[in-house]
Parts: structure tokens; C-alpha cells; sequence
């Protein structure tokens, strides 16, 4: 299925799951006074901000013919850091000094896990992934600053070595997790209320696995009150025509 041609015609859903074997990416577009602050942000802060290409128009070579401005299923536009708007179509508040970051994301790494058979509990459930923001401050650049954000899977405890090795093979879409085990570590107070994306069923004998997040620049335009932004809504990625593999080290 041609998914970015199902968004752009208005599907709107996460899309974890979706196009297995093809990379997905995170979106964030910023004026053009901001971008290099975005770009030395996301080099001093590769862990949760592994940058796949950068674009002055709304095209990428990642995914020649898509449109950045149409082919995700769901946008949120920013101004001076606060949420403006979530919109499906986000052509009309596209500005020409924009510059877009794709950014990987570890919904790319989620089919080695599953070919593994590690259960991936967001899709079983057919939820978004849950996402949290953490104590943990990022490496600040220019005006930019903010803190970690994260992504949770439950994994039981004798697989959560094979995850960590799996997915640390994609370092370019966050690679290994950050974190195992007591959310506290990370300073998340409680695991049913995620910032972003859906609660998930953590079951006896699975341990929480927190890996980096390419929501994390979405963190930082609100604490750096950006003055203009438009990025994914958290868990709706761009899918691009690039396969896993070239990520794959």
C-alpha cells in the first residue's frame, strides 16, 4: 500500500506498523534564522536527534516525488512554543523559509525486533506508542534547549539483551535504549500517563525499555519558545522509500 498517498487524501492514524522494511522519519521544519541551531542541536544530541536528511523545499531525496507538506498523517504547528494547531494537510501553514529536518525514528528498527520474536505491545494493541519527557537535560545549541524524550516498550526480562543488541544495530533511527527498568531513573513518575502517544499493557516478568526520541526537538521548541515551527504529531511519522537496511550497521 502506498501509504503517503493514503495521508495525503486524509488517513489519519500512527503509523508503527505501517510499510515494514521502510524507513520512517520524524518531521520538524524551522525558519531558516533557526535551522543552524537545530543542526548543532541535533549533532550534539545524535542520540535522540540522528538527523537523515535536511531540506530548503519540501521534498527529500529519501522519498523522491513525496510531499513534506501533505504525506504524513498528522502535523502540529508551533508559534512562540505553544501548540497552534494539529492538521492533517499542512500546506497552508508551510512558509518558504522553512527548513526540514527528517530525523530517524525507531519505529525503523520495530520489524528486527518483531523478525526476532519480540512482541512490540503498541502494535499488538494497536495503540501509539507511548512517549514521555524526562529529567534528563540535552546538550544545549544556540537558543535551543530542552530536555530527553523517550519511547517505552515492555520487554520481557530474558529478551531485553536481544533488543538492546537488535536495535543497537540502527544507530541512525536511536539505535540501543537509553534506559532499563524503574521509570524513576529517568524521572517518570508514572508509566499510565505518557506526554505523548497511549498508555500500553506492561505485564508481569516484562520490564519497561526506554529508548531516545525523536520527539525530543518538539521538547525544545517548547522550551526555547521557537518562534514559528511545524513538526509530525508525536507516533505519526513520514514514511520514506529508503529500506531499513541502509540504517542497518
Amino acid at each position: 500500500m502506498n501509504w503517503r498517498r493514503e495521508f495525503r487524501t486524509g488517513l489519519v492514524r500512527p503509523t508503527a506498523g505501517l510499510a515494514p522494511g521502510r524507513t520512517q522519519a520524524n518531521l520538524i521544519a524551522v525558519p531558516r534564522g533557526w535551522a543552524w541551531d537545530m543542526l548543532l542541536y541535533a549533532q550534539r544530541n545524535p542520540k535522540p536527534c540522528p538527523v537523515l536528511d535536511v531540506c530548503e523545499t519540501p521534498t527529500t531525496e529519501l522519498a523522491p516525488g513525496a510531499d513534506l507538506r501533505t504525506d504524513l498523517p498528522l502535523y502540529r504547528v508551533w508559534r512562540d512554543g505553544q501548540l497552534l494547531a494539529e492538521v492533517g494537510d499542512a500546506t497552508s501553514a508551510w512558509r518558504d523559509d522553512l527548513v526540514a529536518f527528517l530525523i530517524g525514528c525507531s519505529f525503523t528498527f520495530e520489524a528486527a525486533l518483531l523478525a526476532a520474536g519480540i512482541e512490540i505491545r503498541h502494535v499488538t494493541q494497536d495503540r501509539n506508542v507511548p512517549m514521555y519527557r524526562t529529567g534528563r537535560q540535552c546538550r544545549p545549541a544556540g537558543r535551543l534547549h530542552g530536555e530527553l524524550v523517550v519511547s517505552m516498550r515492555p520487554i520481557p526480562a530474558g529478551r531485553v539483551a536481544d533488543a538492546i543488541r537488535i536495535s543497537g544495530r540502527f544507530p541512525a533511527v536511536h539505535g540501543a535504549p537509553v534506559h532499563v527498568g524503574d521509570p524513576a531513573g529517568l524521572g517518570i513518575s508514572d508509566l499510565s500517563e505518557p506526554d505523548f502517544g497511549d498508555p500500553v499493557d506492561i505485564r508481569p516478568g516484562e520490564l519497561p525499555v526506554f529508548w531516545a526520541c525523536g520527539v525530543t526537538p518538539q521538547a525544545a521548541i517548547m522550551a526555547s519558545a521557537v518562534p514559528y515551527a511545524i513538526t509530525h504529531a508525536p507516533g505519526h511519522m513520514f514514511v520514506t522509500d529508503i529500506p531499513d537496511s541502509r540504517y542497518e550497521v
